[in-house]
């Protein structure tokens, strides 16, 4: 049903901060050309616009240069000012509005947060959209101390670790005298709905990340590169490291001495992930692989996939190798995604967070054993049928319009 009684189409905006190459701002991207394409009107509203931002296929808005007809100036940092004609994309297609302060706006720290408030709150009382959908920490505070005001439906979703996002007294305090007010909670995983107190575990849904498109496939069949991959921003959270230190120990012990370690992705950590292989002896055996395009063709004929974070919400990366049929080795991470996608030993291993000894033995078992790591692969690749773009939306929009 994407229209309301009158015959109007039903309004649904989506808040985040941007549209920058990260996991939620894909999940929100790929739902506002979905809830697009099924007849839904839908508005995108950022606080500003990245560098480099995933496309929207719809987009009814194009970046300009400065000062060109039909341009505004839609947030202006020292290091990257952005214009953008609102109306320069699709005609009628998904708008996209900003909530930043340009410098010209700004005063205190104090006045900007007011102003800021001020700001979004008009922005809800000019859109007048049947639902907000807002995504992330402070965001979802924010949308529902602003947007609630109004009379709208506020659904918030918490994307990770609910620990993570919450993680200061402040933000804590700030969900806890908000959430109450929510129309919904989405999240990602039991254990996450279970962090939160009755009153608002009580509005939670368990909504899964579908699968992207270009990770669903057959399986590969044939000889497999002896390749270990990992794929995600090099950072402490990732936990490359750990991974790094795991291999060279089978490495010490005459083992895995003929594959690779191949880490996909960028981040702070690169420069001290480089250093660390040096210090490892085992530079020779870790390439980098950076930033790449068409990640499935890279690693779907590889021989083991492995997530190893702290934390995570429901991984993306960890999904999308599980439907290239990839045998899969995860750390057993809060708030328990990779717990809900791998049944111990049967579709993949799971293993304790920070535990390498742990990591290098399943590392060893699976390597060792093509028939166990085949049976791993040919078991993970069923997520395409519970996580498939299909499926997931209209769980999504069954949701939406139970509300």
């Amino acid at each position: 049903m994407s229209k309301n009684e009158s015959g109007r189409k039903l309004h649904i905006a989506m808040y985040i901060g941007s549209l920058q190459k990260g996991g939620a701002e894909r999940v929100m991207v790929n739902l506002a050309d979905y809830f697009y394409e099924a007849g839904y009107k839908v508005t995108l509203v950022t606080t500003y616009i990245a560098p480099v931002e995933y496309e929207v296929k719809h987009a009814a808005w194009k970046v300009v240069p400065a000062g060109a007809p039909g341009g505004e100036l839609v947030c202006d940092p020292d290091e990257n000012p952005v214009w953008v004609d609102p109306y320069g994309g699709e005609k009628d297609g998904i708008r996209r509005i900003f909530s930043a302060l340009l410098k010209s706006e700004q005063k205190d720290r104090l006045s900007n947060l007011r102003m800021r408030t001020e700001k979004l709150k008009t922005i809800w009382e000019v859109l007048k959209p049947d639902i907000v959908l807002s995504f992330i920490g402070k965001n979802n505070i924010m949308a529902l101390s602003t947007a609630t005001r109004e009379g709208i439906k506020v659904v918030v979703s918490v994307r990770a670790d609910p620990d993570m996002e919450y993680d200061s007294l402040s933000l804590k305090a700030g969900m806890l005298s908000t959430f109450g007010r929510a129309a919904g909670v989405v999240v990602q995983t039991t254990r996450a709905r279970n962090w939160f107190p009755a009153f608002i575990r009580k509005k939670c849904v368990i909504l899964p990340n579908s699968i992207n498109p270009a990770f669903i496939r057959k399986r590969y069949v044939g000889n497999r590169e002896k390749a270990i991959v990992m794929v995600g921003r090099l950072d402490e959270n990732k936990n490359q490291a750990m991974v790094m230190e795991a291999f060279s120990e089978a490495l010490k012990m005459g083992k895995l001495s003929d594959y690779t370690l191949k880490l996909f992705g960028d981040g702070p950590d690169l420069l001290k992930l480089r250093r660390y292989a040096v210090t490892l002896g085992i530079e020779k055996n870790v390439e980098f692989e950076g930033m790449v395009q068409h990640v499935a063709e890279h690693i779907e004929k590889t021989s083991l996939f492995i997530l190893a974070s702290t934390q995570e919400g429901m991984p993306n990366a960890l999904i999308e190798a599980m439907s290239l049929g990839l045998p899969c080795i995860s750390t057993d991470c809060p708030c328990g995604g990779p717990a809900d996608l791998i049944e111990n030993e049967k579709n993949g291993i799971l293993v304790p967070v920070n535990d390498m000894q742990a990591m290098k033995n399943a590392m060893i078992r699976v390597l060792e054993n093509p028939e166990f790591a085949d049976k791993l692969g040919e078991r993970a690749i069923l997520v395409q049928k519970k996580y498939s773009p299909d499926v997931v939306n209209s769980m999504w929009k069954d949701y939406f319009e139970s509300l």
